[in-house]
């Protein structure tokens, strides 16, 4: 019995940044817009096709996309807009979808398969991103196909604001004229290797003699070959928002001290950042609580860009303890928690360096399995001496 046939749509949001940005300022439409710093400093994030127009592309340093393009407009970023509009979309496939997975803060797949018993595939998936669009403003572009694979390759073909449907059986067709370049996978080093041989499209790729590629690239010869016919078994990975991950500690004596609470506010923040970390998961939401000595309970929560770096989280929960806080009233017990908790939003701080960030909370995070919680904290997190 033949398998039967997957059914898998790639959405992308185009421009995803800058669009956020014009529909809080409909004046930048259709104007060069770069977004990622200042015209001083800083990389390009992202930048409109205006600024696409003259050459301008994502990680060009601001100062030469400016040589390029002295005209365009320089934002520095609205993070949280930028989380709140992913929310808003990513609530709207969840409405509908049977399955799909958030691979970053624009780009989703979803599973329809078992849906052409009942719909028709690629109508439903078109008023999937006309729904989309009419409720958040945004442009979005899809591509549908057997594969994740392929239905990426199909979305980017089909940009900006489009869509691309390639049927069961037409994969290779599709792949074939492509450049290498455009498949994922294939980095400039490999691209080189595989132009000094001839082979300059997907389809020259999947007919090249699999012996003399595997001599060039080795063992991932052959599954680069698979990739370039089409050919691809990843699935879609569900998606869910783990509940959350909180931290409280009820004092032996009440205490109105407010410098001994911020540092326990700090510590209760890293802890859990750092329990975040471990499980590969970021925060969308923080929340801190406060009990009095009347046991009355006080809770204030605030939506935030996804992260599980201390120093992005801590500002938020102060700013938090100082709403629910009444100076000189005694505290009982203070709680810290992190919720709308997510695998697949990992696009984090996206305006500084995030891999350098990364590593250094890595090797935190080692020092502090293999010495305790307390062998490294901030100095807010260590109580004033008298």
């Amino acid at each position: 019995m033949p398998e039967p046939t997957r059914h898998i749509a790639h959405f992308d949001l185009d421009a995803f940044f800058v669009e956020v940005e014009i529909l809080n300022d409909p004046t930048l439409r259709g104007r060069p817009l770069i977004v990622g710093g200042s015209r001083d400093r800083g990389v390009v994030t992202t930048c409109s096709y205006e600024a696409r127009a003259f050459g301008v592309r994502s990680a060009m340093s601001i100062r030469k996309a400016l040589q390029l393009c002295p005209q365009a407009v320089v934002l520095p970023g609205s993070r949280g807009e930028y989380s709140r509009y992913s929310r808003r979309v990513t609530d709207i496939i969840a409405d509908i979808a049977p399955l799909f997975e958030k691979a970053s803060i624009d780009e989703f797949y979803l599973d329809l398969s078992g849906m052409d018993r009942f719909h028709d595939v690629l109508g439903w998936t078109v008023a999937l991103r006309e729904r989309i669009t009419r409720e958040t403003g945004l442009p979005i572009s899809f591509g549908l196909a057997s594969n994740k694979l392929v239905a990426k390759m199909a979305t980017n073909e089909a940009k900006p604001n489009g869509y691309l449907h390639i049927p069961p059986g037409r994969e290779a067709d599709f792949m074939a004229p492509l450049p290498i370049g455009r498949m994922p996978g294939v980095g400039e080093h490999a691209e080189r290797r595989l132009r000094e041989l001839g082979i300059g499209t997907l389809g020259e790729l999947a007919a090249y003699p699999t012996p003399v590629l595997a001599s060039v690239l080795g063992r991932w010869a052959e599954e680069l070959q698979r990739r370039a016919a089409g050919r691809h078994d990843g699935t879609v990975q569900p998606y869910h928002v783990a509940k959350s991950v909180s931290t409280e500690s009820t004092f032996e004596a009440d205490t109105d001290d407010e410098a001994f609470l911020t540092a326990e506010l700090v510590r209760m923040t890293e802890k859990i950042s750092g329990q975040l970390r471990a499980r590969n998961l970021t925060a969308g939401c923080i929340a801190v609580k406060l009990r009095f000595p009347d046991f009355e309970t006080v809770t204030r929560q605030l939506s935030i860009p996804y992260t599980y770096f201390d120093d992005e989280l801590i500002p938020f929960a102060r700013e938090l303890f100082h709403k629910v806080h009444r100076p000189g009233t005694r505290v009982r017990l203070l709680g810290v928690r992190l919720s709308e908790l997510t695998a697949q939003a990992h696009q984090t701080n996206l305006f500084s360096d995030p891999l350098r960030k990364q590593g250094l909370y890595r090797a935190i995070d080692e020092v502090r399995a293999r010495f305790g919680p307390d062998a490294l904290t901030r100095g807010g997190a260590l109580p004033k001496e008298e």
